[in-house]
């Protein structure tokens, strides 16, 4: 099998693989199930994920990684080992690169459990890429000219948010509200308004099938299974779009802020570019319904939704990683 660059998105709610000439191979759930009692991991991936809640009480499904690092290195680097087979990396041609997107602002100890989890998974060449730059690119913006570009990347811990020019992050910040703080919104209405309980998977359900952001709203609404607070039996309730609408705001606004201190520190001229050319939208939270609307009518600026938001950083990694082979050609 020919490939020799893989790029990997290792995000906190997914891992999106990306291999030369093959194009997008994995899109998985970070998830791994544990049986407690003898420590045995039962399953990697979607496997994993459609478990959760699911199953007796000594078998939990973890996220190996938390706010966009590395939380338990040792579920993550068997998650990525798993993840690699899967693609059968160890029979493509020659030693392949592999490119690794990480949060911006990911500090040295993070940079390096990343590293280390992807080399005890079998790979020796890496390259560490800002997941906001890689993101950037695969959505199709020319970070590398003298102007001002902003992407905002909402992934499941935390939301990137980066101004650049002439391929360096001038201003950014990781916001620690996205796609899981949304769902943890979504589940703690769900207690409080309908004494409903209801798990992580659920809540995100919810936010696919009638989140919106939308004065409009959607049409869509559906109806919720639970345990009723009150007497622990399996209830069920139905949601409406427009009370999705009011849950979800608060969250947002937190991004909003950050978004906007962000722009606070970018220097004038870079500003006014954002202000001529936009900002960009990528990463799951992007797909949320009427997310671009809001916030463009939040920052009075023109936001745009990339082409495929779920798959930007590892598509934009892979295309970092052919203009790195350009760029030593013409030396």
């Amino acid at each position: 099998m020919f490939g020799r660059d893989v790029s990997i998105d290792l995000g906190t709610a997914n891992v999106v693989i990306h291999v030369k000439g093959r194009g997008i191979v994995l899109n998985e759930p970070s998830a791994v199930a544990v049986d407690t009692k003898s420590g045995e991991v039962l399953a990697v991936g979607t496997d994993a994920y459609r478990m959760a809640g699911r199953t007796p009480e000594h078998i939990v499904t973890v996220r190996p990684l938390r706010n966009g690092v590395i939380a338990d290195f040792e579920k993550a680097e068997f998650m990525m080992r798993v993840f690699l087979e899967r693609i059968q990396i160890k029979s493509m041609f020659g030693r392949p690169r592999v490119i690794v997107c990480c949060p911006a602002g990911c500090g040295t100890v993070e940079q390096k459990a990343v590293r280390e989890a992807v080399e005890k998974a079998g790979v020796r060449r890496i390259f560490l890429e800002e997941e906001p730059k890689a993101a950037a690119v695969g959505a199709g913006m020319d970070i590398y000219e003298p102007a001002g570009h902003m992407i905002v990347d909402i992934g499941g811990g935390t939301t990137d948010a980066a101004v650049l020019s002439m391929g360096t992050i001038v201003s950014s910040a990781c916001i620690e509200t996205a796609g899981d703080h949304i769902d943890q919104a979504v589940a703690g209405y769900m207690k409080k308004e309908h004494q409903l309980l209801i798990g992580s998977t659920t809540a995100e359900e919810i936010k696919k099938t009638c989140g919106t952001v939308s004065p409009e709203g959607r049409e869509a609404g559906m109806t919720v299974r639970g345990r009723d607070m009150v007497s622990g039996l399996p209830r069920s309730v139905t949601v409406s779009a427009e009370e999705m609408r009011e849950v979800l705001l608060k969250p947002l606004e937190k991004i909003i802020q950050g978004v906007t201190a962000v722009l606070e520190k970018t220097p004038p001229e870079l500003a006014g570019d954002v202000m001529d050319r936009g900002i960009m939208l990528s990463g799951g939270g992007a797909c949320l319904h009427g997310i671009g609307a809001f916030f463009s009518e939040r920052l009075d600026l023109p936001v745009y939704t990339a082409e495929n938001p779920l798959l930007s950083a590892a598509e934009g990694a892979a295309i970092m990683l052919e203009q790195m082979d350009q760029l030593a050609k013409a030396k």
